[in-house]
């Protein structure tokens, strides 16, 4: 190869690498338009007007538009255009909500209440609940669903003497938080959260209905009374393709 064709080569590999940069920014502010909505009222426009609106190539947005049907957001209809066909929900990490309380404006939350019962915990959980080691915990597992659609599968460890009673209400149509407060004669206070992702297991995958291995969002949750004592230890896993997680950040000095 003579250094002529090396050059044309890597020229060739550094325009392809720019277009695939500029696809992603265009990807990354189309997918976002989307997921929330602004596109409800028909298609998104032709690709030579966002390519004006975004100040790229025809060839830049068309990756982009790529990207974002494989990831299932958009799908191109003959003689229509290209339609969004997915949609997030919002899930504020500002406050200390349950599911059905974040998301009442977007529907309907039910929970499909899988397992209950008092399980000898891990000598983490006990830990992190500051249970003795070997004491009983109560354990609910649930399918929370949105509209009908499964959006997240809960499992939570509860102390004993607040699990108990709440496995008397109505867990089908309530959020454990809402009962936790009412059977603690006492609000919540502050919840410690980690959240990453996570590939779903075989099992998980079962019950979200989405596709083995595919990346979803575990959010750990450690929440404590008003008096500082911990009471609910929950592993979520959500959807990612579902939700949202969204919050304002504010700096403080070091």
């Amino acid at each position: 190869m003579t250094r002529k064709d090396i050059a044309g080569t890597a020229a060739l590999a550094q325009a392809r690498r720019r277009r695939a940069d500029r696809a992603r920014q265009v990807a990354d502010v189309l997918r976002r338009q989307v997921l929330y909505g602004e596109f409800r009222s028909g298609a998104l426009p032709a690709e030579a007007v966002l390519a004006r609106e975004f100040g790229a190539s025809r060839n830049a947005v068309r990756e982009a538009l790529d990207l974002l049907r494989a990831e299932g957001l958009i799908e191109r209809r003959a003689g229509v255009g290209t339609l969004p066909v997915a949609e997030k929900y919002p899930h504020g990490l500002e406050h200390l909500l349950g599911l059905a309380e974040t998301l009442r404006e977007h529907g309907e939350v039910d929970n499909e209440v899988r397992t209950t019962g008092l399980i000898t915990p891990s000598r983490e959980v006990s830990s992190r609940l500051r249970q003795a080691p070997g004491e009983p915990v109560v354990y609910i597992e649930r399918i929370r669903r949105l509209n009908g659609l499964p959006l997240s599968l809960d499992l939570t460890y509860l102390a004993r003497d607040l699990g108990e009673p709440l496995l008397a209400e109505d867990l089908a149509r309530n959020d454990i938080f809402v009962l936790l407060e009412r059977i603690a004669g006492q609000p919540l206070g502050t919840a410690e959260v980690v959240l990453e992702a996570v590939n779903a297991d075989p099992h998980s995958a079962a019950t979200l209905d989405a596709p083995r291995g595919t990346a979803l969002l575990m959010l750990e949750r450690l929440t404590h009374l008003a008096d500082g004592r911990p009471v609910d230890l929950e592993f979520v896993r959500f959807r990612g393709d579902r939700i949202a997680m969204s919050g304002t950040l504010r700096r403080t000095r070091p």
